[in-house]
């Protein structure tokens, strides 16, 4: 009983790990000729989440947001506050601005590390 257990045990992690290698390789090239074809969006906003700025907090080095999908988050769109990295990144925005603008998690919070306006 104790082997099969271990064998059931070992078998999940097999197929977890296929599972993690086959979703990390999702997007690489599978023919040669596609590895030089540029990207569609351009690298500095690779990553970025696109919203509109709708309350900035100086003193609390807050922004509110309503934003898009932040698929490095794996968030769906929906207007929430975040905190800022830095608070000079505030300076870039005022409320009813449409932003590109990254953010991460950092501990137990979601932070803004980067805003930029869109034009």
């Amino acid at each position: 009983m104790k082997t099969i257990k271990n064998l059931l045990i070992a078998s999940t992690f097999v197929a977890c790990a296929a599972s993690a290698h086959a979703s990390s390789h999702s997007n690489a090239p599978m023919m040669k000729e596609e590895a030089g074809k540029s990207m569609p969006m351009p690298m500095a906003a690779a990553g970025m989440a696109e919203g509109e700025v709708r309350k900035i907090d100086m003193d609390s080095k807050k922004i509110t947001i309503k934003h898009g999908e932040i698929k490095n988050l794996d968030m769906p769109g929906m207007t929430m506050v975040f905190q800022v990295k830095d608070a000079a990144l505030l300076e870039k925005a005022k409320a009813g601005d449409k932003i590109r603008f990254r953010a991460e998690k950092s501990g137990s919070a979601i932070v803004v590390t980067d805003i930029q306006p869109v034009r």
